[in-house]
């Protein structure tokens, strides 16, 4: 598939979006950073009665946080792991995960001694940060909080998930490991049904997605209106799954185009009925 620029899209063809699936970093966050003007750009979607749904790798204690504070949805995390989705009018959480708690605790185990022996046979890599606040999946560092891994050294990361049967997905910050058939789609495909009252085969016109990396490529095939911020480029010999179209802007700022052109794709037939 070619990459095409945004401002090659027809705007007329977003007016039918009603939600919004986006990755987190390095799509909404520039240099580790949540912008103002991404933060906003939820908010403006969000009061326009669009469902924002946050699809990341980041960890549950993240994403319990973010479907409380954030004006979304919902949100689907570790990969496809699980989703939150806070009820504010009945205080309530709705957390549903893939894997009974009985499988989690399995595949910690297992996990646990991967972890070790990734730490001890490839030199330079480390255990994300955030891995305390995980529940399904192992974080491998590649660039977050240590010097940026060779090519080489990720590979082979890649390729010591796969020979325990493990799943393995390349972000902009992490390699993400897990035992599990699912992934960013699978979960999104239960949420869109549990929470939104969709079919995600039947609707997926009226979703848009936006992300940055490799594990998105499960989203960036499946749906039409699939953005890669400018930084997708960085990426685009090692995924075979591309976006449609790829913003000016790099991160948070290319999720704010994004988002501006759904937002006046909306509002366009008022403007229009105004002036007849």
């Amino acid at each position: 598939m070619n990459l095409r620029p945004i401002t090659e899209l027809d705007a007329a063809s977003l007016a039918g979006v009603e939600v919004v699936f986006t990755d987190i970093d390095d799509t909404l966050t520039c240099e580790g950073r949540l912008p103002a003007a991404a933060y906003e750009a939820l908010e403006r979607l969000d009061a326009a009665g669009l469902a924002v749904v946050p699809i990341t790798g980041r960890p549950a204690g993240w994403c319990d946080m973010i479907a409380r504070f954030w004006p979304v949805a919902g949100i689907v995390g570790e990969n496809g792991a699980f989703y939150f989705s806070y009820q504010r009018d009945r205080k309530r959480m709705i957390q549903r995960f893939f894997a009974t708690d009985d499988e989690r605790r399995q595949n910690r185990a297992r996990l646990s001694v991967l972890r070790e022996r990734i730490l001890r046979e490839v030199p330079g890599t480390g255990i994300a940060s955030d891995q305390l606040y995980r529940e399904a999946d192992l974080a491998i560092d590649v660039c977050e909080d240590v010097p940026p891994l060779p090519k080489e050294a990720v590979d082979r990361v890649l390729a010591m998930f796969a020979s325990e049967g493990a799943v393995a997905k390349l972000s902009s910050i992490h390699v993400n490991g897990w035992f599990g058939n699912y992934d960013k789609l699978s979960m999104s495909r239960l949420f869109s049904r549990d929470v939104l009252g969709l079919d995600l085969d039947a609707d997926k016109d009226r979703i848009a997605f936006v992300g940055d990396s490799p594990n998105d490529g499960p989203m960036f095939s499946f749906f039409p209106k699939s953005f890669g911020v400018a930084n997708v480029l960085d990426f685009k010999d090692e995924t075979s799954h591309l976006p449609r179209y790829v913003t000016n802007g790099r991160g948070g700022e290319g999720f704010v185009e994004v988002a501006d052109l759904i937002l006046a794709a909306r509002t366009a037939p008022s403007r229009e009925a105004s002036h007849g």
